[in-house]
C-alpha cells in the first residue's frame, strides 16, 4: 500500500522524472505536471496527500497557485520548491498555508524527510478533524420542535461571545449537552472544556477541585495538583448544579469572576486566568436566594445569558426522532441489527410524561435494544415485557382508561345505567382499536378473559371489531 499520493508541479522535465522515480522507489504514488493550471485541473478530480509546487512556472506562478489550492478547500499539504528562494518568499508561502519551503538543487535526503513530515502532519490534522466531528456528532441536539428550534437559536447567539451563561432545566433535560454545544460553537472550541459537578463533590473537596492545591497544603496533599480553573484557562469551565455549591465556595468563586485570578490552596501566588464560565441548575435561583442558600451577587455575575432547556413532556413531538437516534446509537454500540419501532409503540411512548426527561427515555431505549429479541419493538414490549420505568403506573392508567381521550355524546339527559353502558362501549372500542383489532391483546390490557371480551363486543353490537368466524362459548 502506498505511503501517500504526491503531485509534483515543475516545468523542468528532468526534475519531474528524477523526483518521480525516487518517490516511487520510496513507495509513494506519484503524478507530475508542468504547469499550475494542470495542477489545479488535476486537483479538482483527484485527492493528493502532498503537492510539491515550484514557484517559477510558465503562466500562473506557484504562489498564486498556492492561493488557488487553498480556495479549493483542499486538505493537501503543500511544499514549495524554488531555485531562487528568499526569506520573504518563504514567509509569504508559509502564511498562505505551505507546510515547508525547500531550495533547488534538491537534497534528496532532505526532500524525503520534508515529505514524510508533511504527510504525517496531514494525517494528524485529518485525525484531529475526525475526532472533532465525532465529538460534535456525539453532542448533537436532537429535535425539530419549536422549543428545540428556539433553544438552538439561543445557543447560536450565545456561543460566539464570552458572556457568562446559566442553563436552567430539570434533571435529565440535557443541560450539559447545551453547555458543550455552546463551547463547540464558540471561539474557544479548540481549548479545554472542564466540568465540575457541584452536587456530586463533597463540600470539603470542591475547593481543591476548583482551585487546586500545592504540596503540603493539607494532610494527604503529597504533590501539587492543578484545579479546574487552571485547566480551563483559555477554554470553558462548566459548573453543573451550581445551586448546590456551599456559600463559602460561592464567595470565593465570585472573587475569581471579578478578578480573573485565584490562589491554589496552600499558595499565596495568584494565577491569572481567562475562562468562560457556564453554569447549570435544576433549581429556581430566585427561590434559593430568598432561602439564603445562594448569593445574590454571584447570581448577577453568572446570569448574563439565561437559557432554559424544556422538559421532554413539553416537546413530545421530538420523541420519535430521539427514539430512532437512540436505537441507532445502541444498536451500533452493542453490535446488534438496528431494530424498527412501530407507530403504536411510539404513540405509547408519547403518552408518558417522562419525569426523568431525555435521560429516562435514553435508558428505556437502551433496555429495549438489549432485551427485545425480535427485529421490531411494538407496544407489547413497552407495556408488558421489559420493565420500563413507567410499566406499573402506565398499565394501571391503561386499564382505568385514563390515557384514552373519548367523550360520551350527551344530546339529552340519560340514566346512570345508560351512561355506564355508553362509557363501557366507547372504552372497549378505543382499547380494541389501540390494540390494532387484536382481541387477545385488548383482553390483556382490559385484564379480562378473552371470551368475556367477545361477550361484551356482542352485547354492545360492536360486530365490526369481531374477528371473522368468532363465536362465544
Amino acid at each position: 500500500m502506498p505511503k501517500g499520493k504526491i503531485l509534483i508541479v515543475d516545468d523542468d522535465a528532468g526534475i519531474r522524472s528524477s523526483l518521480s522515480a525516487i518517490l516511487i522507489d520510496e513507495d509513494y504514488e506519484v503524478e507530475a505536471v508542468e504547469t499550475a493550471e494542470n495542477c489545479l485541473d488535476l486537483m479538482e478530480k483527484s485527492l493528493f496527500d502532498l503537492v510539491l509546487l515550484d514557484i517559477w512556472l510558465p503562466g500562473m506562478d506557484g504562489i498564486t497557485a498556492l492561493e488557488q489550492i487553498r480556495n479549493l478547500d483542499s486538505n493537501s499539504s503543500v511544499v514549495i520548491i524554488s531555485a531562487h528562494g528568499s526569506i520573504e518568499m518563504a514567509v509569504k508561502a508559509t502564511k498562505l498555508g505551505a507546510f515547508d519551503f525547500i531550495e533547488k538543487p534538491l537534497s534528496m535526503d532532505k526532500t524525503i524527510l520534508v515529505i514524510q513530515n508533511a504527510i504525517k502532519h496531514k494525517k494528524l490534522e485529518e485525525e484531529n478533524r475526525l475526532l472533532k466531528k465525532q465529538i460534535s456528532d456525539k453532542y448533537i441536539l436532537i429535535g425539530e420542535s419549536d422549543k428545540i428550534k428556539k433553544l438552538k437559536e439561543e445557543i447560536e447567539k450565545a456561543a460566539p461571545t464570552n458572556g457568562r451563561t446559566i442553563i436552567y432545566g430539570e434533571n435529565g433535560t440535557g443541560k450539559e449537552l447545551v453547555a458543550r454545544n455552546i463551547h463547540l460553537k464558540s471561539l474557544r472550541a479548540d481549548e479545554v472544556f472542564a466540568e465540575v459537578n457541584c452536587a456530586a463533590i463533597p463540600e470539603g473537596l470542591i475547593e481543591s477541585e476548583l482551585f487546586g492545591y500545592t504540596k503540603g497544603a493539607f494532610t494527604g496533599a503529597i504533590k501539587n495538583k492543578d484545579g479546574k480553573l487552571k485547566i480551563a484557562h483559555s477554554g470553558t469551565l462548566f459548573l453543573d448544579e451550581i445551586a448546590d455549591m456551599s456559600l463559602k465556595t460561592q464567595a470565593k468563586l465570585l472573587r475569581v469572576l471579578e478578578e480573573q485570578r485565584f490562589e491554589p490552596l496552600g499558595s499565596t501566588k495568584s494565577i491569572e486566568i481567562d475562562v468562560r464560565v457556564i453554569s447549570a441548575t435544576n433549581k429556581v435561583l430566585s427561590e434559593e436566594i430568598k432561602k439564603g442558600h445562594f448569593r445574590e451577587d454571584l447570581f448577577f455575575r453568572i446570569n448574563v445569558i439565561p437559557i432554559y432547556v424544556p422538559p421532554l413532556r413539553d416537546r413530545k413531538e421530538d420523541i420519535p426522532l430521539l427514539v430512532n437516534h437512540f436505537i441507532m446509537v445502541f444498536s451500533e454500540e452493542y453490535g446488534k441489527k438496528q431494530k424498527e419501532i412501530t407507530k403504536k409503540a411510539l404513540d405509547l411512548l408519547k403518552m408518558y410524561d417522562w419525569p426523568g426527561n431525555v435521560r429516562e427515555l435514553k435508558n428505556t431505549i437502551e433496555r429495549l435494544i438489549i432485551m427485545v429479541s425480535t427485529d421490531e419493538i411494538d407496544e407489547e414490549h413497552i407495556i408488558a415485557g421489559y420493565k420500563t420505568p413507567f410499566l406499573t403506573e402506565e398499565i394501571s392508567q391503561l386499564q382505568s382508561g385514563a390515557l384514552y381521550d373519548f367523550s360520551i355524546p350527551m344530546k339529552s339527559l340519560i340514566s346512570l345505567q345508560e351512561a355506564r353502558a355508553e362509557f363501557e362501549k366507547q372504552y372497549i372500542e378505543t382499547v380494541v382499536s389501540n390494540a390494532g383489532g387484536n382481541i387477545a391483546k385488548a383482553a390483556r390490557i382490559l385484564n379480562i378473559d378473552r371470551r368475556h371480551l367477545y361477550r361484551k363486543l356482542h352485547k354492545h353490537n360492536i360486530h365490526s371489531m369481531l374477528e371473522p368466524d368468532s363465536s362465544v362459548e
